[in-house]
């Protein structure tokens, strides 16, 4: 199934009053670093704390309208943030869940998880955990929810995309995160067709490049993930969505701080030179004066 804009507006009436409508507010200290205008989606005031609880909970539901009564239970692999939203929304259709993790996957996450009440099944990494997963949903026991390319998934993240155009539908260039590329995928369905020339770039931190390597190469990869401060941007593989993006790599080094504060921070990998720009923990968007 191809996702449409069609999908995405379908995804953001089916999970309104269960997620957050998360504001877009102006960053004065972005915007002087960059020379733009600078706005943040504020998608950690999500119940789950990140926008992946937009595609578990659209996934979820369109599953319990499509079988009613009869869903299965469910399987994924994730790293946290993809876990703990499907585990929440699993837990209000009441429906089972397990989660593969790998090891190295943030404490506090994966505790959330378990608290939610899915059983959590640790892996060596990442890889491991999705071949895991599949193979559970395999036996037939389970349907795999994938955190990344699953359609009901990638409309749900698309309706960050959509509030950000209905909200500011002169943004220029909206600046996304990539790890397994499913919030780029929908925010680009989103934005190349609604009205309006606006541009998607995916960011990715240099230790963690897939996407950028896959298009230079011109096909799916598997890369060597190194060290990094963005724990849920780490990705094994790549793909090319069908509104394909432009991509970029930008170095993020350990220990880097926000100043004023103890808080790590993003090291920007550039500046929008004279120009209004519009970011967002999900993705940012650049906007002419």
């Amino acid at each position: 199934m191809s996702v449409s804009l069609s999908h995405i507006r379908s995804a953001a009436r089916r999970i309104e009053g269960r997620v957050v409508r998360t504001p877009l507010r102006h960053s004065p200290w972005l915007s002087g670093l960059s020379g733009g205008e600078v706005f943040l989606k504020l998608e950690t005031l999500q119940p789950t704390f990140s926008y992946k609880i937009r595609g578990a909970f659209n996934a979820v539901l369109t599953l319990v309208e499509e079988r009613g009564g009869d869903v299965p239970a469910l399987v994924t692999a994730s790293a946290g943030n993809h876990g703990r939203a499907l585990a929440h929304a699993a837990r209000e259709a009441g429906l089972a869940l397990t989660v593969y993790v790998p090891e190295h996957a943030p404490r506090i996450k994966v505790d959330a998880i378990r608290r939610t009440g899915a059983e959590v099944r640790p892996c060596r990494d990442y890889d491991e955990a999705e071949l895991k997963a599949k193979a559970h949903a395999a036996t037939g026991s389970a349907l795999f929810v994938s955190p990344y390319s699953h359609p009901g998934v990638i409309a749900g993240a698309g309706t960050v995309g959509l509030e950000i155009l209905e909200e500011r539908p002169g943004i220029e260039t909206i600046v996304v995160p990539i790890g397994g590329g499913g919030l780029i995928s929908g925010i680009a369905i989103a934005a190349s067709q609604l009205p309006g020339k606006t541009v998607v770039v995916g960011v990715e931190v240099e230790a963690s490049s897939a996407f950028t390597q896959a298009l230079a190469a011109g096909r799916i990869v598997t890369i060597d993930v190194g060290p990094t401060l963005a724990d849920t941007l780490s990705a094994f593989a790549a793909y090319r969505t069908s509104d394909r993006p432009r991509v970029a790599s930008a170095p993020l080094p350990a220990g880097r701080r926000l100043p004023g504060t103890d808080r790590p921070g993003p090291c920007p990998g550039g500046r929008a030179r004279r120009r209004p720009v519009a970011g967002l923990p999900a993705g940012a968007a650049q906007r002419r004066r």
